[in-house]
Protein backbone atom coordinates (compact mmCIF):
# COMPACT_ATOMS: atom_id res chain seq x y z
CA UNK A 1 0.00 0.00 0.00
CA UNK A 2 0.86 3.51 -0.27
CA UNK A 3 1.54 5.61 2.34
CA UNK A 4 -0.73 7.95 1.89
CA UNK A 5 -3.86 8.37 -0.92
CA UNK A 6 -4.90 11.31 -2.37
CA UNK A 7 -8.96 11.11 -2.71
CA UNK A 8 -11.45 13.54 -4.76
CA UNK A 9 -15.15 13.31 -3.27
CA UNK A 10 -17.49 14.13 -5.91
CA UNK A 11 -20.97 14.95 -4.31
CA UNK A 12 -18.99 14.72 -0.99
CA UNK A 13 -21.80 15.20 1.08
CA UNK A 14 -20.71 14.74 4.72
CA UNK A 15 -17.75 12.99 3.88
CA UNK A 16 -18.72 9.06 4.85
CA UNK A 17 -15.97 8.16 1.97
CA UNK A 18 -12.90 9.84 3.74
CA UNK A 19 -14.20 8.69 7.24
CA UNK A 20 -14.30 5.00 5.78
CA UNK A 21 -11.12 5.56 4.24
CA UNK A 22 -9.12 6.94 7.36
CA UNK A 23 -11.24 4.58 9.52
CA UNK A 24 -9.55 1.36 7.73
CA UNK A 25 -5.94 3.01 8.06
CA UNK A 26 -5.88 4.08 4.52
CA UNK A 27 -4.49 7.20 4.94
CA UNK A 28 -5.24 10.06 2.97
CA UNK A 29 -5.20 13.38 1.71
CA UNK A 30 -8.69 14.86 0.81
CA UNK A 31 -7.59 17.24 -2.30
CA UNK A 32 -10.63 18.07 -3.35
CA UNK A 33 -14.90 18.04 -2.35
CA UNK A 34 -17.58 19.16 -5.16
CA UNK A 35 -20.57 19.75 -3.02
CA UNK A 36 -23.55 22.44 -3.90
CA UNK A 37 -25.52 22.40 -0.70
CA UNK A 38 -24.18 24.81 1.97
CA UNK A 39 -25.65 22.27 5.12
CA UNK A 40 -23.65 19.61 3.81
CA UNK A 41 -20.47 21.44 3.12
CA UNK A 42 -20.39 23.41 6.21
CA UNK A 43 -21.22 19.87 7.81
CA UNK A 44 -18.43 18.71 5.83
CA UNK A 45 -15.67 20.78 7.16
CA UNK A 46 -17.14 20.19 10.84
CA UNK A 47 -17.15 16.96 10.95
CA UNK A 48 -13.62 16.12 10.22
CA UNK A 49 -12.10 19.47 11.29
CA UNK A 50 -10.93 21.47 8.24
CA UNK A 51 -12.05 24.35 10.33
CA UNK A 52 -8.90 26.27 11.23
CA UNK A 53 -9.59 30.20 11.02
CA UNK A 54 -9.54 32.47 7.69
CA UNK A 55 -8.22 35.63 9.02
CA UNK A 56 -8.71 37.20 5.87
CA UNK A 57 -12.23 35.59 5.54
CA UNK A 58 -13.01 36.89 9.35
CA UNK A 59 -12.20 40.29 8.06
CA UNK A 60 -14.27 40.66 4.81
CA UNK A 61 -17.75 43.31 4.71
CA UNK A 62 -20.98 40.87 3.94
CA UNK A 63 -20.82 42.75 0.90
CA UNK A 64 -17.75 41.43 -0.63
CA UNK A 65 -18.76 38.10 0.99
CA UNK A 66 -22.01 38.24 -1.35
CA UNK A 67 -19.43 39.38 -4.13
CA UNK A 68 -17.36 36.23 -3.70
CA UNK A 69 -20.32 33.71 -2.93
CA UNK A 70 -21.88 34.81 -5.95
CA UNK A 71 -19.29 33.63 -8.61
CA UNK A 72 -20.48 29.60 -6.86
CA UNK A 73 -23.92 27.88 -7.70
CA UNK A 74 -25.32 27.38 -4.55
CA UNK A 75 -28.24 25.22 -3.04
CA UNK A 76 -30.07 25.59 0.24
CA UNK A 77 -31.84 22.06 0.00
CA UNK A 78 -29.50 19.83 -2.43
CA UNK A 79 -32.37 20.42 -5.08
CA UNK A 80 -32.78 23.51 -6.49
CA UNK A 81 -30.38 26.34 -7.71
CA UNK A 82 -29.90 28.87 -4.85
CA UNK A 83 -30.98 32.49 -6.26
CA UNK A 84 -27.83 34.94 -5.76
CA UNK A 85 -30.28 37.08 -3.67
CA UNK A 86 -31.42 34.42 -0.99
CA UNK A 87 -27.48 35.68 0.18
CA UNK A 88 -28.73 38.81 1.11
CA UNK A 89 -30.99 37.29 3.63
CA UNK A 90 -27.79 35.26 5.78
CA UNK A 91 -26.20 36.87 8.68
CA UNK A 92 -22.80 37.84 8.24
CA UNK A 93 -21.54 34.63 10.35
CA UNK A 94 -22.86 32.73 8.17
CA UNK A 95 -21.27 34.11 4.81
CA UNK A 96 -18.32 33.71 6.63
CA UNK A 97 -18.71 30.02 7.55
CA UNK A 98 -20.39 29.45 3.76
CA UNK A 99 -16.86 30.94 2.28
CA UNK A 100 -14.52 29.56 5.10
CA UNK A 101 -16.18 25.93 4.36
CA UNK A 102 -15.40 26.26 0.70
CA UNK A 103 -11.77 27.15 0.86
CA UNK A 104 -10.67 24.44 3.72
CA UNK A 105 -12.91 21.71 1.80
CA UNK A 106 -11.29 22.72 -1.38
CA UNK A 107 -14.54 22.68 -2.53
CA UNK A 108 -15.37 22.96 -7.02
CA UNK A 109 -18.89 23.31 -5.87
CA UNK A 110 -20.99 22.98 -8.96
CA UNK A 111 -19.89 19.45 -10.99
CA UNK A 112 -21.35 21.23 -14.09
CA UNK A 113 -18.52 24.00 -13.72
CA UNK A 114 -15.72 21.63 -13.42
CA UNK A 115 -13.40 20.83 -16.28
CA UNK A 116 -10.17 18.49 -16.49
CA UNK A 117 -8.13 21.92 -15.82
CA UNK A 118 -9.27 21.91 -12.80
CA UNK A 119 -8.81 18.52 -11.25
CA UNK A 120 -5.81 18.13 -8.87
CA UNK A 121 -2.65 15.73 -10.26
CA UNK A 122 -2.22 12.53 -8.99
CA UNK A 123 -5.82 11.91 -7.68
CA UNK A 124 -5.66 7.98 -6.10
CA UNK A 125 -9.23 7.71 -5.65
CA UNK A 126 -12.28 9.75 -6.92
CA UNK A 127 -15.67 8.70 -5.99
CA UNK A 128 -19.56 9.86 -6.77
CA UNK A 129 -21.85 9.21 -5.35
CA UNK A 130 -24.08 10.78 -7.58
CA UNK A 131 -27.93 11.61 -6.43
CA UNK A 132 -30.68 8.91 -6.47
CA UNK A 133 -33.54 11.15 -6.28
CA UNK A 134 -34.67 10.00 -9.86
CA UNK A 135 -33.53 6.55 -9.56
CA UNK A 136 -34.76 5.24 -6.04
CA UNK A 137 -38.26 4.20 -5.22
CA UNK A 138 -38.88 6.70 -3.10
CA UNK A 139 -38.00 9.38 -5.46
CA UNK A 140 -40.41 7.45 -8.08
CA UNK A 141 -43.23 8.04 -5.26
CA UNK A 142 -42.49 11.78 -5.20
CA UNK A 143 -42.52 12.31 -8.89
CA UNK A 144 -38.82 12.05 -9.74
CA UNK A 145 -38.92 9.85 -12.53
CA UNK A 146 -36.31 11.16 -15.50
CA UNK A 147 -33.76 8.65 -14.66
CA UNK A 148 -30.23 9.09 -16.02
CA UNK A 149 -31.21 10.14 -19.23
CA UNK A 150 -28.21 12.79 -20.91
CA UNK A 151 -29.65 15.71 -21.46
CA UNK A 152 -33.04 15.06 -18.95
CA UNK A 153 -31.76 17.54 -16.22
CA UNK A 154 -32.47 15.15 -13.93
CA UNK A 155 -30.78 15.20 -10.95
CA UNK A 156 -29.43 11.58 -11.17
CA UNK A 157 -28.14 12.58 -14.58
CA UNK A 158 -25.17 14.63 -13.40
CA UNK A 159 -23.40 11.27 -13.74
CA UNK A 160 -23.03 12.77 -17.00
CA UNK A 161 -20.77 15.39 -15.67
CA UNK A 162 -17.93 12.79 -14.26
CA UNK A 163 -17.72 11.46 -17.35
CA UNK A 164 -17.32 14.78 -19.17
CA UNK A 165 -14.64 15.56 -16.51
CA UNK A 166 -12.84 12.24 -16.88
CA UNK A 167 -12.50 12.63 -20.72
CA UNK A 168 -11.29 16.70 -20.44
CA UNK A 169 -8.96 15.12 -18.13
CA UNK A 170 -8.00 12.67 -20.78
CA UNK A 171 -7.64 14.88 -23.39
CA UNK A 172 -5.56 17.52 -21.78
CA UNK A 173 -3.27 14.71 -21.15
CA UNK A 174 -3.95 14.55 -17.47
CA UNK A 175 -3.19 11.15 -15.47
CA UNK A 176 -6.84 9.87 -14.82
CA UNK A 177 -7.46 8.76 -11.12
CA UNK A 178 -6.61 5.37 -10.67
CA UNK A 179 -9.37 3.97 -8.91
CA UNK A 180 -13.18 5.49 -9.91
CA UNK A 181 -15.98 4.19 -6.70
CA UNK A 182 -19.38 4.85 -7.30
CA UNK A 183 -22.38 4.11 -5.05
CA UNK A 184 -26.28 4.53 -5.94
CA UNK A 185 -29.56 2.57 -5.57
CA UNK A 186 -30.14 -1.00 -7.05
CA UNK A 187 -32.54 -0.03 -9.09
CA UNK A 188 -29.74 1.27 -11.38
CA UNK A 189 -29.62 -2.60 -12.62
CA UNK A 190 -33.33 -2.33 -13.37
CA UNK A 191 -35.02 -2.56 -16.68
CA UNK A 192 -35.75 1.27 -16.84
CA UNK A 193 -32.47 2.34 -15.77
CA UNK A 194 -29.93 -0.88 -17.15
CA UNK A 195 -29.14 0.69 -20.99
CA UNK A 196 -27.79 4.06 -19.77
CA UNK A 197 -26.30 2.29 -16.78
CA UNK A 198 -24.47 0.19 -19.63
CA UNK A 199 -23.56 3.35 -21.57
CA UNK A 200 -21.94 4.62 -18.19
CA UNK A 201 -19.77 1.56 -18.10
CA UNK A 202 -18.53 1.96 -21.85
CA UNK A 203 -17.67 5.38 -21.06
CA UNK A 204 -15.26 4.28 -18.29
CA UNK A 205 -14.10 1.36 -20.43
CA UNK A 206 -13.29 3.86 -23.37
CA UNK A 207 -11.27 5.93 -20.70
CA UNK A 208 -8.93 2.90 -19.90
CA UNK A 209 -11.15 1.55 -16.94
CA UNK A 210 -12.38 -2.07 -15.89
CA UNK A 211 -15.38 -1.45 -13.71
CA UNK A 212 -17.10 -4.33 -11.36
CA UNK A 213 -20.48 -3.26 -9.68
CA UNK A 214 -21.77 -5.12 -6.89
CA UNK A 215 -25.06 -5.03 -5.50
CA UNK A 216 -24.59 -4.93 -1.19
CA UNK A 217 -26.27 -4.05 2.34
CA UNK A 218 -25.27 -2.24 5.00
CA UNK A 219 -27.23 -4.60 7.13
CA UNK A 220 -24.57 -6.79 6.29
CA UNK A 221 -21.19 -4.75 7.56
CA UNK A 222 -21.76 -4.43 11.22
CA UNK A 223 -24.66 -1.60 11.32
CA UNK A 224 -27.90 -2.34 11.52
CA UNK A 225 -29.68 -0.78 8.96
CA UNK A 226 -31.45 -2.63 6.14
CA UNK A 227 -29.77 -0.22 3.00
CA UNK A 228 -29.22 -1.99 -0.04
CA UNK A 229 -26.90 -0.38 -2.53
CA UNK A 230 -25.03 -0.49 -5.94
CA UNK A 231 -21.57 0.21 -5.60
CA UNK A 232 -19.42 -0.12 -8.46
CA UNK A 233 -15.18 0.05 -8.46
CA UNK A 234 -13.40 1.09 -11.85
CA UNK A 235 -9.37 0.59 -11.74
CA UNK A 236 -7.40 2.40 -14.52
CA UNK A 237 -5.27 0.03 -16.42
CA UNK A 238 -4.92 2.40 -19.64
CA UNK A 239 -2.93 -0.06 -22.27
CA UNK A 240 -1.36 -2.75 -19.93
CA UNK A 241 -2.82 -5.63 -20.71
CA UNK A 242 -1.14 -7.53 -17.86
CA UNK A 243 -2.85 -5.35 -15.35
CA UNK A 244 -6.30 -5.84 -17.25
CA UNK A 245 -5.80 -9.02 -17.12
CA UNK A 246 -4.77 -9.25 -13.60
CA UNK A 247 -8.01 -6.90 -12.71
CA UNK A 248 -10.75 -9.17 -14.38
CA UNK A 249 -9.03 -12.27 -13.19
CA UNK A 250 -9.98 -10.59 -9.40
CA UNK A 251 -13.39 -9.10 -10.55
CA UNK A 252 -14.56 -12.19 -11.97
CA UNK A 253 -14.12 -13.70 -8.22
CA UNK A 254 -15.74 -10.60 -6.77
CA UNK A 255 -18.79 -11.08 -4.87
CA UNK A 256 -20.63 -9.41 -2.12
CA UNK A 257 -20.12 -12.38 -0.02
CA UNK A 258 -16.16 -12.25 -0.53
CA UNK A 259 -16.20 -8.22 0.21
CA UNK A 260 -18.24 -9.71 3.68
CA UNK A 261 -15.97 -12.18 4.56
CA UNK A 262 -12.78 -10.32 3.69
CA UNK A 263 -13.80 -7.19 5.73
CA UNK A 264 -15.15 -10.01 8.74
CA UNK A 265 -11.63 -11.18 8.51
CA UNK A 266 -10.06 -7.29 9.40
CA UNK A 267 -9.19 -5.73 12.60
CA UNK A 268 -11.47 -3.16 11.66
CA UNK A 269 -15.00 -5.06 11.54
CA UNK A 270 -16.52 -4.13 14.48
CA UNK A 271 -20.39 -4.59 14.29
CA UNK A 272 -23.34 -2.85 16.34
CA UNK A 273 -26.48 -3.78 17.29
CA UNK A 274 -29.73 -1.09 17.32
CA UNK A 275 -29.61 -0.83 21.04
CA UNK A 276 -25.72 0.53 21.01
CA UNK A 277 -26.65 3.10 19.13
CA UNK A 278 -29.92 4.57 20.77
CA UNK A 279 -29.42 6.93 23.16
CA UNK A 280 -32.10 7.25 25.31
CA UNK A 281 -31.83 9.52 29.16
CA UNK A 282 -34.64 9.76 32.01
CA UNK A 283 -32.56 12.49 32.88
CA UNK A 284 -35.42 15.41 32.25
CA UNK A 285 -33.61 18.52 31.19
CA UNK A 286 -30.69 16.42 30.52
CA UNK A 287 -29.11 16.95 26.59
CA UNK A 288 -30.25 13.45 25.28
CA UNK A 289 -33.81 13.63 26.83
CA UNK A 290 -34.31 17.36 24.82
CA UNK A 291 -32.99 15.55 21.84
CA UNK A 292 -36.01 13.02 22.34
CA UNK A 293 -38.30 15.22 23.12
CA UNK A 294 -37.72 17.37 19.89
CA UNK A 295 -38.39 14.07 17.85
CA UNK A 296 -41.26 13.52 19.67
CA UNK A 297 -44.52 14.44 17.12
CA UNK A 298 -47.85 15.87 19.04
CA UNK A 299 -50.53 13.32 19.50
CA UNK A 300 -52.97 13.30 16.42
CA UNK A 301 -54.53 10.81 13.75
CA UNK A 302 -51.71 10.98 11.72
CA UNK A 303 -49.04 10.32 13.76
CA UNK A 304 -50.79 7.31 15.69
CA UNK A 305 -51.03 6.38 12.12
CA UNK A 306 -47.24 5.93 11.75
CA UNK A 307 -46.85 4.37 14.90
CA UNK A 308 -48.98 1.76 14.28
CA UNK A 309 -47.89 0.98 10.86
CA UNK A 310 -43.84 1.02 11.08
CA UNK A 311 -41.40 -1.00 13.08
CA UNK A 312 -41.50 -0.84 16.83
CA UNK A 313 -38.06 -0.56 17.94
CA UNK A 314 -38.75 -0.15 21.77
CA UNK A 315 -42.62 -1.17 22.81
CA UNK A 316 -45.01 0.24 25.25
CA UNK A 317 -43.62 -2.01 27.84
CA UNK A 318 -40.06 0.19 27.26
CA UNK A 319 -38.32 -3.29 26.28
CA UNK A 320 -36.38 -3.89 22.62
CA UNK A 321 -38.40 -5.78 20.21
CA UNK A 322 -37.25 -8.65 17.53
CA UNK A 323 -35.97 -6.01 15.19
CA UNK A 324 -32.28 -6.41 14.46
CA UNK A 325 -32.36 -4.02 11.77
CA UNK A 326 -33.74 -0.53 11.30
CA UNK A 327 -35.93 0.21 7.85
CA UNK A 328 -33.70 2.60 5.30
CA UNK A 329 -32.81 5.38 6.71
CA UNK A 330 -33.82 8.25 4.64
CA UNK A 331 -33.98 12.30 4.53
CA UNK A 332 -37.25 12.39 7.03
CA UNK A 333 -38.42 10.36 9.80
CA UNK A 334 -41.88 12.19 10.71
CA UNK A 335 -43.11 9.93 7.70
CA UNK A 336 -44.61 6.85 6.47
CA UNK A 337 -42.80 4.90 6.07
CA UNK A 338 -40.48 5.94 8.51
CA UNK A 339 -37.23 4.22 10.02
CA UNK A 340 -38.88 2.42 13.09
CA UNK A 341 -40.48 4.06 16.21
CA UNK A 342 -39.57 4.01 19.94
CA UNK A 343 -41.90 4.14 22.41
CA UNK A 344 -41.37 7.52 24.64
CA UNK A 345 -43.83 8.89 27.49
CA UNK A 346 -42.37 12.63 27.30
CA UNK A 347 -45.62 13.34 30.14
CA UNK A 348 -46.17 16.32 28.20
CA UNK A 349 -49.28 17.32 27.26
CA UNK A 350 -50.80 16.91 23.73
CA UNK A 351 -47.51 14.95 23.06
CA UNK A 352 -47.75 11.09 21.48
CA UNK A 353 -46.68 8.14 23.58
CA UNK A 354 -43.46 7.86 20.80
CA UNK A 355 -40.32 9.53 19.03
CA UNK A 356 -38.54 8.88 15.81
CA UNK A 357 -34.57 8.50 15.24
CA UNK A 358 -33.29 11.93 16.76
CA UNK A 359 -30.67 13.55 14.48
CA UNK A 360 -27.95 12.36 16.53
CA UNK A 361 -29.14 8.64 16.34
CA UNK A 362 -29.54 9.20 12.47
CA UNK A 363 -25.79 10.18 12.20
CA UNK A 364 -24.76 7.09 14.27
CA UNK A 365 -27.05 4.68 12.26
CA UNK A 366 -24.77 6.14 9.15
CA UNK A 367 -21.60 5.10 11.08
CA UNK A 368 -20.50 8.51 12.48
CA UNK A 369 -20.05 9.13 16.37
CA UNK A 370 -21.49 11.27 19.20
CA UNK A 371 -18.24 13.40 18.12
CA UNK A 372 -19.44 14.12 14.99
CA UNK A 373 -22.64 15.40 16.14
CA UNK A 374 -20.88 17.34 18.56
CA UNK A 375 -19.25 19.33 16.18
CA UNK A 376 -21.98 19.98 14.28
CA UNK A 377 -23.77 21.25 17.31
CA UNK A 378 -20.37 23.52 18.25
CA UNK A 379 -19.92 24.93 14.39
CA UNK A 380 -24.07 25.80 14.02
CA UNK A 381 -24.13 29.29 13.70
CA UNK A 382 -27.32 31.56 14.52
CA UNK A 383 -29.25 33.32 12.19
CA UNK A 384 -30.85 35.61 14.12
CA UNK A 385 -34.36 35.57 11.89
CA UNK A 386 -34.11 32.13 11.10
CA UNK A 387 -32.42 30.22 14.00
CA UNK A 388 -29.70 27.73 14.30
CA UNK A 389 -28.40 27.04 10.48
CA UNK A 390 -28.48 22.96 11.38
CA UNK A 391 -31.82 22.45 12.11
CA UNK A 392 -32.98 18.82 13.04
CA UNK A 393 -34.41 18.33 10.32
CA UNK A 394 -31.37 19.18 8.23
CA UNK A 395 -29.72 17.22 10.06
CA UNK A 396 -31.33 13.92 9.71
CA UNK A 397 -31.62 15.22 6.03
CA UNK A 398 -27.69 15.15 6.01
CA UNK A 399 -28.01 11.38 7.22
CA UNK A 400 -30.38 10.66 5.07
CA UNK A 401 -28.52 11.76 2.09
CA UNK A 402 -25.01 10.06 3.28
CA UNK A 403 -23.71 6.90 2.78
CA UNK A 404 -23.17 4.10 5.59
CA UNK A 405 -19.86 4.62 6.79
CA UNK A 406 -18.80 0.85 7.47
CA UNK A 407 -20.18 -0.70 4.34
CA UNK A 408 -17.75 1.58 2.23
CA UNK A 409 -15.22 0.23 4.79
CA UNK A 410 -16.04 -3.26 3.90
CA UNK A 411 -15.95 -2.15 0.00
CA UNK A 412 -12.66 0.00 0.48
CA UNK A 413 -10.98 -2.82 1.94
CA UNK A 414 -10.59 -4.66 -0.99
CA UNK A 415 -8.01 -1.94 -2.10
CA UNK A 416 -5.83 -3.88 0.12
CA UNK A 417 -5.87 -6.91 -1.88
CA UNK A 418 -6.07 -5.21 -5.01
CA UNK A 419 -2.80 -3.17 -4.66
CA UNK A 420 -1.12 -6.14 -3.53
CA UNK A 421 -2.04 -8.44 -6.77
CA UNK A 422 -1.01 -5.21 -8.58
CA UNK A 423 2.55 -4.91 -7.01
CA UNK A 424 2.98 -8.20 -7.50
CA UNK A 425 1.55 -9.60 -11.10
CA UNK A 426 0.22 -6.10 -12.62
CA UNK A 427 2.30 -3.49 -14.38
CA UNK A 428 1.51 -0.05 -12.45
CA UNK A 429 1.21 3.18 -14.16
CA UNK A 430 4.04 5.00 -11.85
Amino acid sequence: MKEKYNIVEFFSGIGSQARALNNIGINITVQATCEWDIHAFIAYDAIHESNQNLQNVEEMSKEELIGKLTKYTLSNDGKEKMKPSTLLHYDVDILRRIYSAIIRTNNLVDISSVDGIDMPNDTDILTYSFPCQDLSNVGAFHGYNKGIDIDSGSRSSLLWQVGRILSNMKLINKKLPRYLVMENVPTLLSSRHKDNFEKWKNVLTNLGYISKEVCVNARNYGIPQNRPRLLMLSVFVGDDKNKEKVILNYFNELTENKIINDYKKSIYYKPKCIKELLRTSNRKNSKLWKEEIECTPNDTPSRRKIWNENPKIINEKGQMTSELFIRTLTTKQDRHPNSGNIYFDSGLDQKGKFRYLTPRECLLFMGFTDDDYEKLIDNNPNQRTKGKLFTRDKIIRMAGNSIPVKMLEGFFYQLYEIEEIISKKGKTND
